[in-house]
């Protein structure tokens, strides 16, 4: 994997420091990739060597070495990878063995007469097979099941003509031996193998009496003999070689070979030779942080001892590696300090198939043998032939007396809560199947703790998925072992995309699933591509099964053009504009547009005003850009539902000092805006006039804040808790990586808004995993989520990567964040592009992640351009006196007409409500008394006024008398006149709407910002409600002055005088009373009605639907 990273300065060789890693098999291997891919300032160089002549293979999978007896086959790298590394980092050798350690004077020597120099030693010395002090290993036919060197011996042995007919034992019935015992039965040259095991059955480690039985009985049915309860205590020769192995009650098991399989014993001497300290029991003892009692040794794998145990599966292996590489690389880095990684009890989950028996466990498959039965005496629940009824099943548990633990210091809820509590199981049993099933859980029936499978394992990953989620079951426990299977097929279908299917490699079903979605189209592509079945191939009927369900899905093509101005996606739209490094809306539209002249629409302008945005990055303020924006981003602010507006300055993470505070509280009081905490950790200012946002922000700069981009399809927050700031859980520093991630990203505009959230615990009291990205801390640094949002629609985040080193957590981020500025469509939110996405989250894991196509290093450069191009916005509007004139109500005075009666609410000001209805308005020339002819043409602004551009539309707003008249230049096309308010709401907006035009028709119209009722500047009408029109008027140009052709101001006032239309708090007109809703009363033309002809009385006229309309909102 091509591991994303962000610079960092590089330590210089002669700086770096040595660990010397003693070991080369699956752990010492797994620790150096791992160091290297987090060791981006090279301040290690690694010194390694191992005794077998072989480069690190997979030991869990030697069986298979008996059918192709190719070790290369094994390998876990190929030569190649070995070749590929950086001599200056790492140094390997086989076939040489370390032979000593010197703590004192931190040298490693080796058996080739080397002495190495070490900073720190990693012994991942491994194990050995452990055998009776009577056994001679060197007498033949006395072997052992651990590398490559002992079944080479094997089948050297067993392949000589001599050997032909033999009879082999193995002794030993656990998970390895009973491997052993599958191999060697099919040797072609042996008649007959027996087990000896010393229990009473089978797996004893895995399984309890009744499914060690059962194995035992599927073992005997393929004609290996199984002697039980029984142990070797001597072996028997002839001539010096085995005949046979005398057992305990002196009886003889006739035998030419015989693999001992009993255990493991750490390799622990080098360790003892230098004096570090050992478990009397063997094993290297290490603390939490795998320290060995030495200064700088450290020790790993199956040859450590960790709280007195030792592991012989390969996955606590894995884990110890993984903490030592990230506490070496990632405790102190550029992006601030991590907790060190500790060492926790490992997951022993597993699933195998062994002597042809499908074996799995899961969970604490032992938890009866730990914990206290709820009714002592009571056997458990078996279920045989007969499947409990729901009834049977919902009285299980009841009568339990609370067992409550007067020591404990708090109170616990929850799966927490009933952890260590009793505990209940639930058995099926089908001797003639060969089936066997156990599954436990806590005494109550809500939560499953764990369980044993024999024979049938199809449900075992979603089993296990529900024990590691720790949520509470959905079903009856019954329904999960008897009756109606829970997951109706092994087709993966009911599974998670998070859910693990591969164990040995970490795969997840939604990796598979992406895999083949990108052409892999065979068991062997999914093995290449994501190594599920590499391991130990308990895996391979689920992958065969989910490869078989996708196959058979089809797709569907859908038309992805932006608008009708455009004939193509936003994708393909910002690829072009990238690639030709277009700057304006009018070249973008004479390059690619579908009618070259055309002015675009509010579908478009916006959407292309973001994609110029987030490559070049320049002020939306600017006369290229600014006619492209809506409302929010053209005058930098929310706009409100009384046309006033709300402003939000930055605060990263939520964190501000009490001064900035005071700021806030002061401005807010001599401005009267309405406060109020936002969800995203910041203080919203409200009711803020257009005319007051340039001196509002003028004071906020000055005390130290910043635009916080709340008007912008761009980063909004990174909400974030405490951290290990205060909180006494916290193992992140969630309130520095959200600062972090906030400064980084704040003004880059994007198809949506979008949202962080850093939480520094699984607590997760910031909701990171309800954002657009999101970051959890965990004892092995970040987890990172991705696409997931509140709203209408909310949607939960995707686990993207976990564990993922703080150095790394940015660039990943980076890609995401620049990927979907490419690739999603417009207003398109993070959720909905990854849903859309041809292979979902596993395609967006290997774009970002593995750099599938190649494009990792241009989203690096691209985003790192766009984050140098930032500028605050509001700061330069407030030291640009030009840019500050756009803020006036009007620009023919300097009064002020307030939209919207104010009430107040809890203490504070807050407009009148809407009424809860909208009903027709049409506002026709007919309405005024004075004909048309007898208007006059009255100046009511100078040109400079209005701004005009060669390059844009430019819009503003005049007092007439009482009304508010919108005068707009439309480059090409001349100049437009309309009333400003939008009937449908009553809002006195409509210059702050996007001009454009119909594609089919040519009309030129203004799209009222708060819904999108689009209204022709020619005539008024709407073009996609009829139940509204509005009053355009003749506009010309006399040298440096805009003329209109007007009635006088008392006729036009008494039409859409501001005074009349105004919403006031009142008694409402209609149905709904005063304690329904809170009234609404409309002074001036009644609610409902059209003037009649002649303009003399009025009629009524069908209600039209309200806001909610979705022929038209937006």
């Amino acid at each position: 994997m091509d591991t994303p990273t962000i610079v960092q300065d590089k330590v210089s060789m002669a700086e770096r420091k040595t660990i010397f890693v003693v070991g080369l098999g699956m752990i010492g291997i797994a620790f150096i990739e791992k160091l290297l891919s987090l060791d981006e300032t090279r301040q290690y160089r690694i010194v390694t060597c191992g005794e077998e002549m072989y480069l690190a293979y997979n030991r869990v999978s030697l069986t298979e070495y008996f059918q192709h007896r190719n070790v290369e086959k094994l390998y876990l790298n190929d030569a190649s990878w070995y070749a590929q590394q950086d001599p200056e980092r790492f140094v390997f050798c086989i076939g040489e063995t370390a032979i000593s350690i010197d703590p004192n004077l931190h040298t490693v020597t080796t058996d080739k007469g080397r002495s190495v120099g070490y900073d720190y030693c990693v012994l991942a010395t491994g194990s050995e097979a452990s055998l009776p002090s009577f056994v001679d290993p060197t007498i033949p036919g006395v072997f052992v099941y651990r590398n490559i060197a002992d079944l080479d011996k094997l089948l050297a042995y067993a392949d000589q003509e001599n050997m032909r007919g033999c009879k082999a034992s193995v002794v030993g019935g656990g998970l390895l031996g009973l491997e052993a015992a599958k191999a060697i039965h099919d040797l072609p040259s042996i008649s007959q193998v027996t087990i000896l095991n010393r229990s009473s059955f089978p797996l004893s480690r895995q399984l309890d009496d009744m499914g060690g039985e059962i194995v035992l009985r599927r073992i005997e049915g393929m004609g290996v003999e199984v002697i039980t309860n029984t142990s070797v205590k001597e072996l028997k020769t002839q001539d010096g070689i085995l005949s046979g192995l005398i057992l305990t009650d002196d009886s003889v098991v006739e035998c030419q070979i015989v693999v001992y399989s009993i255990g493991i014993t750490p390799r622990d001497d080098l360790a003892r030779d230098a004096g570090i300290e050992c478990n009397a029991k063997r094993g290297i003892i290490v603390d939490d942080y795998l320290q060995t009692s030495a200064k700088d040794v450290f020790a790993i794998g199956e040859c450590a001892s960790w709280k007195g145990n030792t592991y012989g599966l390969i996955a606590p292996g894995i884990e110890m590696a993984d903490i030592l590489a990230f506490n070496f690389t990632q405790v102190q880095t550029e992006a601030g300090g991590f907790a060190k990684r500790k060492m926790n009890n490992p997951d022993m989950s597993t699933r195998l198939k062994l002597m042809g028996v499908d074996v799995a466990c899961f969970g604490q498959y032992f938890a009866e043998n730990n914990k206290v039965r709820r009714n002592a005496g009571t056997k458990h629940v078996r279920i045989t032939d007969v499947v409990p009824s729901a009834e049977t099943t919902s009285a299980l548990g009841q009568g339990v007396k609370k067992i409550r633990n007067a020591s404990s210091p708090k109170k616990r809820h929850g799966y927490a809560a009933v952890m260590d509590g009793p505990v209940e199981s639930l058995v099926y049993r089908d001797p003639f199947g060969g089936v066997y099933k156990k599954y436990i859980f806590t005494a109550d029936g809500k939560y499953l703790l764990g369980g044993m499978m024999v024979g049938d394992t199809s449900e075992y990953i979603q089993l296990l998925a529900i024990v590691k989620k720790k949520k509470p079951l959905e079903i009856p426990p019954a329904e999960l072992i008897g009756g109606k299977k829970p997951f109706p097929s092994d087709s993966g279908i009911y599974l998670d995309d998070d859910a693990q299917i591969c164990s040995c490699h970490n795969v997840t079903k939604g990796r598979v699933v992406a895999c083949i979605k990108d052409g892999a189209d065979s068991v062997a592509a999914l093995k290449t591509q994501t190594k599920a079945g590499t391991g130990c191939g308990g895996c391979m009927p689920l992958l065969t099964n989910i490869l078989k369900v996708e196959m058979k899905k089809a797709g569907h093509a859908l038309s992805t053009n932006l608008c009708p101005h455009f004939a193509m996606s936003r994708a393909d739209i910002f690829n072009v504009v990238r690639v030709k490094k277009l700057r304006t809306f009018d070249k973008i539209m004479t390059t690619i547009g579908v009618n070259k002249d055309s002015l675009g629409c509010e579908i478009c302008k916006p959407a292309i005003g973001s994609i110029l945005s987030s490559l070049w990055n320049e002020h939306i303020m600017d006369s290229a850009h600014h006619a492209n924006q809506d409302t929010n981003d053209r005058f930098l602010a929310n706009i409100q539902r009384n046309g006033t507006f709300s402003v939000i300055p930055r605060v990263p993470a939520g964190e501000i000092t009490p001064d900035k505070l005071i700021v806030l509280g002061q401005v807010a009081k001599k401005y009267g805006l309405y406060t109020k905490i936002t969800g995203g950790q910041r203080v919203d200012l409200f009711g803020a006039q257009k005319a007051d946002l340039p001196s509002i922000w003028k004071e906020l700069i000055d005390a130290g804040f910043e635009s916080g981009h709340a008007y912008g399809k761009a980063l909004r927050t990174v909400k974030s808790c405490v951290g290990t700031s205060w909180c006494r859980y916290g193992i992140g520093d969630s309130v520095g990586m959200a600062i972090r991630l906030e400064e980084r990203y704040k003004g880059i505009r994007s198809p949506h808004k979008f949202k962080g959230g850093v939480s520094g615990c699984v607590r997760e009291c910031a909701e990171a995993q309800g954002k657009d990205f999101g970051l959890i801390a965990t004892d092995k640094g970040w987890n990172i989520f991705v696409c997931g949002n509140g709203g209408a629609n909310p949607k939960h985040a995707v686990l993207f990567a976990k564990d993922v080193p703080p150095t790394q957590v940015i660039r990943i981020l980076d890609r995401f964040l620049m990927y979907y500025i490419r690739t999603a469509d417009k207003l398109m939110r993070t959720a909905r592009w990854l849903e859309s996405m041809e292979g979902g989250i596993e395609k967006l894991r290997k774009v970002i992640l593995e750099d599938e196509l190649g494009i990792c290093e241009d989203l690096d450069q691209e985003m790192d351009a766009l984050i140098g191009t930032f500028q605050d916005e509001w700061k330069v509007v407030v030291e640009d006196p030009e840019k500050q004139k756009r803020f006036r109500q009007f620009i023919n005075t300097d009064e002020r007409r307030p939209q919207t009666e104010e009430i107040i609410e809890r203490g504070q000001k807050r407009p009148a409500d809407w009424e809860k209805t909208s009903l027709p308005i049409h506002i026709r020339q007919s309405d005024i008394r004075t004909p048309k002819s007898i208007w006059k043409w009255r100046r009511v602004a100078s040109v400079q006024d209005l701004r005009p551009s060669d390059i844009g539309a430019t819009s503003a707003a005049v007092r007439y008398g009482d009304s508010q008249l919108a005068i707009f230049h439309v480059p090409r096309k001349g100049y437009f006149a309309t009333q400003q308010m939008c009937p449908h709401k009553r809002a006195f907006v409509l210059e702050h709407g996007i001009v454009g035009d119909d594609p089919k028709t040519g009309q030129i119209y203004v799209s009222c910002p708060m819904h999108k009722r689009n209204f022709t500047l020619t005539n008024g009408s709407c073009m996609n409600d009829e139940s509204y029109s509005i009053l355009a008027f003749d506009v010309k140009v006399e040298e440096d002055d805009i003329l209109l052709l007007l009635p006088d101001t008392s006729e036009l006032d008494a039409v859409i005088g501001t005074s009349n239309w105004m919403i006031r708090q009142g008694n409402a007109a209609g149905a709904a009373t005063d304690e329904q809703y809170g009234g609404v009363e409309i002074v001036g033309p009644s609610v409902g009605i059209v003037p009649a002809q002649g303009g003399v009385g009025y009629e009524q006229v069908v209600p039209a639907v309200s806001c909610g309309d979705t022929r038209l909102d937006w």
